[in-house]
């Protein structure tokens, strides 16, 4: 099968080129376990050297807020009250343990993205 490891980029081009070729390759068959192979080398390429930075908090929140159709208001429960609510999508107010805790359980956002650190704006207004 003659398959070698990834350790630079242009033999992950190579790699990919050739996975492009075989995306059509059938499970168990030599394509198909070629397939595999070279996908899971250029995974693991691609997790050391292509690593995709975690999403900011406050701009995560306002996604899942867009995806499931939320208003502030509906963050009221979560944050604490309207001005909170503002203080903290603003970013003039850190997020707290407990509001952590708590768009993490009702949310469903990662509690790994809501503890990163991430820039406030303490400026006032």
């Amino acid at each position: 099968m003659d398959i070698k490891p990834i350790k630079a980029e242009a033999d992950y081009e190579a790699a990919l080129a050739e996975i492009a070729q075989l995306m059509d390759a059938e499970a168990d068959t030599p394509e198909g376990d070629r397939l595999d192979l070279l996908t899971t080398l250029a995974e693991a390429w691609e997790a050391k050297h292509l690593p995709i930075d975690k999403p900011d908090p406050i701009e995560m929140i306002k996604h899942r807020m867009e995806a499931q159709g939320l208003t502030r208001r509906d963050l009221e429960s979560m944050i604490g009250s309207r001005s909170r609510v503002s203080e903290v999508l603003s970013r003039r107010r850190p997020l707290s343990l407990n509001m952590i805790r708590r768009l993490n359980r009702d949310m469903n956002i990662p509690a790994d993205i809501l503890i990163q650190p991430y820039e406030l704006n303490n400026k006032t207004q």
